[in-house]
This record gives C-alpha cells, sequence and structure tokens, in this order.
C-alpha cells in the first residue's frame, strides 16, 4: 500500500531533478538501441564546443561574483574550496581480451533488453495520496530485500537458506512504529505489545516491537561526501544468463534457451547508473576481479574524472577467468585505505558480484575477516548480488558487520530505480552498537526477528549492529520495527528496557522505559507489530521448509517435517554449503504443503485485518508453493535422473 505511494511520489520527484549520467544507458536499453559505445558517448560534442566554452566562462565568471559574496561559505571547510583539476580519464585496466567460456556466455551486448521481473517486485507499483513524513526513522544493516528468494522461486528452484532472511523481508514493507512522542534526538525508540496465537499450534505467544525512529528532518537530511571503491566481479560465472545457474550438473555447464541479459550486462550497467549517483566531490575508485584483483581507476574525484569516458571503458568489460573475491576484497579496501583522513568524508566499498569464490580465501571466516578488519578503521562494505545464483548466504556473513548491507539486483532498471529513491541512505550509517537490556521477572528474550545479529541475543540482550536512515510516509517507516518473541514466566508484567548505542562521532547514547502487559487474551498494539508478528511467522515457515528440502536431498530420504501441530512455528536453524552452488528443482513434501495451506488462510485473513494489500505478494509465493512438485522418499536410495544432455 504504502509501496504503491511512495512510488507515485519518487516519479514525481523524479521529474525535478535534472538528469543524470546513468539515464542515457537506461534510456538506450528502453530504446533498444544498439551501439558503439564512444559513439554514443561523444555524439555532436564537437559541434557544440563553442557555446560550452562561452557558457562555462561566463558560469565561472558568476561563480567567482556570488562566492566572493556569500558569507555563508566556510573557508575552512575543504569540501566547499575544493579547485579541482582537468578532467582525465584515468582508466588502467587495458586488457581487451573476450573470455569465452565453455559454459557460455560470451562478450557484452550492449544495451540490450531483458531482466524479468519476480513473483512480486519488492519496489511498490501503482499510486494513492499519501505524504512523505518530516522526520525520517531508521532501518537495521544485513539485508535489503529478499529479491533472490523470490527470484529462485519464480524460476522454479528451491531457494538457499539465507535467501530469505527476516530484515530483508521487513524493508519490502512499512510499519507503524508506535511512536507516541515528538522525538528530538537521533535515535528514539518506541515500545508495542501483543499477545497472539500460533496459526499452527494454537499456542499463546508474546511480542514485543521497537520502533526504530529518528529525529533527522527529511528535508535536512544529506549524506556526506564519499570516498567509494567499487570493486566489480567480471570472472567467467559473470558471463553466465541472468536467471540460470553457472554450476548446474555439479560443474558441467547445461545448454539453455537464453531468457535474460548475463549477470554481466546487468553489472556493468548497474555500475554506470551507480556513478551517475555521485557528486563532484566524491573520489571514486574501481577495481576489478577474477583470478586476480586489478585497480582499473585510481581514487579521484568525480570532478576531476571524465565520466564519458569511464562510462565508456566499463560497458566494453567482458567476463573471464575464476573467482578469487578476497583478492577483490583486499585489493579493493587497499585503494580505499589511500584516500587522505577527513572527517568530513564517509568511506566504503561496493561489491559487485554473484559471491562464488573458488580461488585464493575462500572461507567465510577468511572473507568476513576481511571486512570486519576494515570496518573497524570506518570503511564499510555493501554487497550487491548479481544473478539467480547469487550466494546470499555468504553475502549476509560479510555483511553481519558493523556498517554494512546488501541487496539482491533483478534487472539493471530496478537497481536504478533502487538507487534513484536510497542511495543516500545506503551509504549512511547513523546508529551503532545498539544494545537493548530486558529486565522483568516475567519475560525473558526468546528470539529476535528483523535483526541480522539475532544470533547474539540472549534472554536479556537484543543487539543491532548498524542502523541506516529510512523514508517515513504517513506515520510509517520502511523496515522501522524489531521484533522480540518473549517467553512469559512465573512473576510480574512489568518489563525494564535500557536502550544504549553510539553515533557516527563515537559518542554514547542511552534511555530507559517501562511496559507492561496487561492483558493475557489475543492483543496487538497496532498494526505495525501485527504485521511483523505474520512476516516472521511467514518467513519461519518457509526458512524451515527451505532446510527440511535441503537436509532431505542431502540425505537422500525422508525426514521428519521441523514444525507439525504440536510444536507449531519455530525459527529454524541455519543451513551450511558450498560457494559454488548448483541449482536443486523446486519441490515441496505432503507435510509442508498442508502447513502451507493452513498458512494461507490464516495470512489472508492477517492481511485483511492490518489493510496493507502489498503482503498478496506473500500469498502469491505461498501459492505457488502449494501447487509444487512432491518430492517422494522412501526408507532406501531415491532414484534421481542424473543423465546430462
Amino acid at each position: 500500500m504504502l509501496n504503491k505511494s511512495f512510488n507515485k511520489y519518487h516519479k514525481q520527484k523524479m521529474n525535478e531533478i535534472e538528469v543524470n549520467r546513468g539515464l542515457k544507458h537506461r534510456l538506450a536499453s528502453q530504446m533498444n538501441i544498439n551501439m558503439d559505445t564512444k559513439k554514443l558517448f561523444n555524439f555532436n560534442f564537437k559541434k557544440f564546443t563553442p557555446i560550452a566554452l562561452g557558457a562555462g566562462a561566463l558560469a565561472v565568471l558568476l561563480l567567482v561574483v556570488v562566492v566572493g559574496q556569500n558569507p555563508s561559505i566556510d573557508p575552512e571547510n575543504p569540501i566547499s574550496t575544493i579547485a579541482y583539476d582537468e578532467r582525465v580519464d584515468d582508466w588502467k585496466f587495458d586488457d581487451v581480451v573476450v573470455f569465452e567460456d565453455a559454459r557460455g556466455g560470451g562478450g557484452s551486448v550492449l544495451f540490450g533488453m531483458g531482466g524479468g521481473g519476480s513473483v512480486a517486485s519488492s519496489i511498490g507499483r501503482g499510486g494513492g495520496n499519501f505524504a512523505v513524513d518530516e522526520k525520517l526513522g531508521f532501518s537495521v544493516g544485513g539485508a535489503k530485500d529478499v529479491e533472490s528468494f523470490r527470484q529462485n522461486i519464480e524460476n522454479k528452484n528451491l531457494p538457499l537458506f539465507d535467501s530469505l532472511t527476516y530484515e530483508g523481508l521487513f524493508y519490502e514493507y512499512f510499519f507503524d512504529t508506535g511512536k507516541q512522542e515528538e522525538c528530538t534526538e537521533l535515535f528514539c525508540p518506541s515500545f508495542t505489545k501483543a499477545v497472539s496465537p500460533d496459526p499452527i499450534s494454537g499456542e499463546k505467544e508474546y511480542y514485543m516491537s521497537v520502533g526504530l525512529n529518528s529525529g533527522i528532518k527529511t528535508e535536512d537530511f544529506k549524506r556526506k561526501p564519499l570516498n567509494l571503491v567499487v570493486v566489480m566481479d567480471i570472472s567467467g560465472s559473470m558471463g553466465s544468463q541472468f536467471d540460470e545457474y553457472y554450476y548446474d550438473a555439479n560443474g558441467n555447464y547445461i545448454e539453455r534457451e537464453v531468457s535474460s541479459k548475463t549477470k554481466m550486462e546487468v553489472a556493468k550497467e548497474s555500475l554506470v547508473d551507480l556513478i551517475g549517483h555521485l557528486n563532484d566531490e566524491d573520489r571514486l575508485g574501481i577495481v576489478l576481479f577474477d583470478d586476480q584483483a586489478e585497480i582499473a581507476k585510481p581514487l579521484r574525484y568525480i570532478g576531476e574524472t571524465d565520466i564519458d569516458a569511464l562510462e565508456g571503458h566499463i560497458m566494453e568489460l567482458s567476463q573471464r577467468g575464476g573467482t578469487n573475491m578476497s583478492a577483490g576484497m583486499e585489493r579493493g579496501m587497499e585503494l580505499l585505505a589511500q584516500a587522505p583522513e577527513n572527517s568530513a568524508y564517509d568511506n566504503r566499498v561496493i561489491f559487485l558480484t554473484d559471491a562464488m569464490p573458488n580461488i585464493g580465501q575462500t572461507s567465510e571466516e577468511g572473507l568476513v575477516g576481511i571486512a570486519k578488519k576494515n570496518a573497524k578503521d570506518g570503511r564499510h562494505s555493501t554487497f550487491i548480488g548479481i544473478g539467480i545464483d547469487f550466494h546470499a548466504d555468504l553475502a549476509k556473513a560479510i555483511t553481519e558487520i558493523e556498517g554494512a548491507n546488501h541487496y539482491s539486483v533483478n534487472s539493471a532498471a530496478e537497481f536504478a530505480q533502487r538507487m534513484d529513491e536510497g542511495f543516500e541512505y545506503m551509504v549512511t550509517p547513523l546508529v551503532f552498537d545498539l544494545q537493548l537490556k530486558l529486565e522483568s521477572d516475567g519475560y525473558e528474550i526468546e528470539q529476535v526477528y528483523g535483526s541480522p545479529e539475532s544470533d547474539k541475543a540472549t534472554g536479556e540482550i537484543m543487539y543491532v549492529n548498524t542502523l541506516f536512515p529510512s523514508l517515513s510516509v504517513d506515520g510509517e517507516t520502511r523496515g522501522g520495527l524489531v521484533l522480540l518473541k518473549l517467553k512469559k514466566k512465573s512473576g510480574g508484567d512489568d518489563i525494564q528496557l535500557k536502550v544504549s548505542y553510539r553515533d557516527r562521532d563515537d559518542v554514547s547514547h542511552g534511555n530507559e522505559s517501562v511496559v507492561s502487559f496487561d492483558e493475557s487474551g489475543e492483543f496487538y498494539d497496532n498494526t505495525g507489530i501485527r504485521k511483523g508478528i505474520v512476516l516472521s511467522r511467514y518467513v519461519d515457515l518457509v526458512k524451515s521448509w527451505i532446510a527440511y528440502e535441503r537436509e532431505s536431498i542431502a540425505k537422500n530420504r525422508y525426514i521428519d517435517p521441523f514444525i507439525n501441530e504440536e510444536i507449531g512455528i519455530i525459527a529454524p536453524w541455519p543451513m551450511l554449503g558450498e560457494w559454488e552452488q548448483t541449482s536443486e528443482p523446486l519441490t515441496v513434501s505432503d507435510e509442508y504443503q498442508k502447513l502451507f495451506k493452513t498458512f494461507d488462510s490464516y495470512l489472508k485473513s492477517e492481511i485483511h485485518a492490518i489493510g496493507d494489500k502489498e503482503m498478496n505478494q506473500e500469498v502469491d509465493i505461498l501459492k505457488v508453493l502449494i501447487n509444487a512438485d512432491r518430492q517422494e522418499y522412501g526408507d532406501g536410495i531415491v532414484p534421481f535422473d542424473d543423465w546430462i544432455e
């Protein structure tokens, strides 16, 4: 509902904004134009050179006059007084060999259409009347969507366990945070309560939500300038089609009908669009990696970079070689470390990859260690997953650190829209080391939903590494909720809550609150906590099914389902696997088909009560699962057709 309204607002505002550089690529793609990159970028520039020089001279003259008379410009602020050198083409990557892999992929095709849509896009469609709130809210770090999960369901593949996350799904929805008082600080948590029966077991359950509110005014928010390094995967797996698994059939590529762009094409177009969101005072560097990592573009001001030439070089890239992800991470962080120390700047590395390393350091501990070490020095990470076989499990592990987040790309066009809406929020972490301590004789924390650090929770402590700014619309915040499932003990109903956190200047803050469960029957303080409960149960159930199906496949036999009428819906345990993943067909056992049917009725009833029709996209997912092929398991070995054509 609010996603649709926000989409309309976004389109209206975009009409008021000057066209960015990435738009020319998207426009060419939409018009199905296939032309030489340099011709596109240099078209008729010489004809307008005299006019441009004259206009430029006049602009400089006016700027000198205005600056000389404007007392608001701070001479001690280095950003306001940057004297840019001439724009240069500083591209250093000269190898233009097209890697033709036996598994297919080939060279790039500029401006082709494709990419496809998911069962339901995470970006709302349509219109509606609404108002963007005066103040922003917050959302947690980690996953910012569940597109990898949706893409796999759409393509009838069994998703990875961590392709569906609680925080990723929460970020696709707006929540009433339960804010009752005006927030005048950086972060103001609010708390709501609910008692809700489990839809499978009927057992009474107790919940409390933490609303992520902020006193930052929307109109006042502006990100800091960036020292940004983009690390781009150009390995052979990036040449496969966007909607297929590169390592299918145990590493033997299976020929399929071409139905989309390659991952490489989507990555290149996404990078060009991302560059369009940078300002002259931002610094940009680019690292490319396959078997090894190379600096393709040194760190330099955007105001000193020939952007047209840079975009042309990017669009000429082709895939090749293995995937030495650790080399790319290390080289990218090394390049970022070369930026001059300046507290006025934020530092971030953005990775564009399918996250399937097979060379160099491939252990989760090693890759996480690289990102964690640099996060301590203020160099944060964003992972942008490319392709249906993007390894979300690895990205989740790496981005469970301070200041990190990750997205999945469904198409270059969708990525462009997402960056238009939220680039400044994506690169601006504001709250760190958020802890909520619960003191009560009657309750303790049983489970945390909506935080990538849920495994760090105890019976008394909830922990969130990072909060990023998030848009608020009509009193609701995108992803603005963390949900606590409470275990009721004997004792009183009062709960003492102590919140502590650090801001970006490393200053500590804190506040205290008291809440009380004074009702024992089913109730919900507002629609925000009710929506959070429904979505958390949905993720619990679906992740339990993924774990069940993958363990059944691994053991090649029937196993007992993890959820039943006696146990109810519980959070499943993580599944571990190799990074070079193959696809598994989408199958649903009879037991989980029955569970999905029961949950489907519950979900539809809750959607009606909550009034958010956007949640029908989860009904669509359940419909696919209910009608999926059945997988039969016997007491012994299950025969599989392993013939490779």
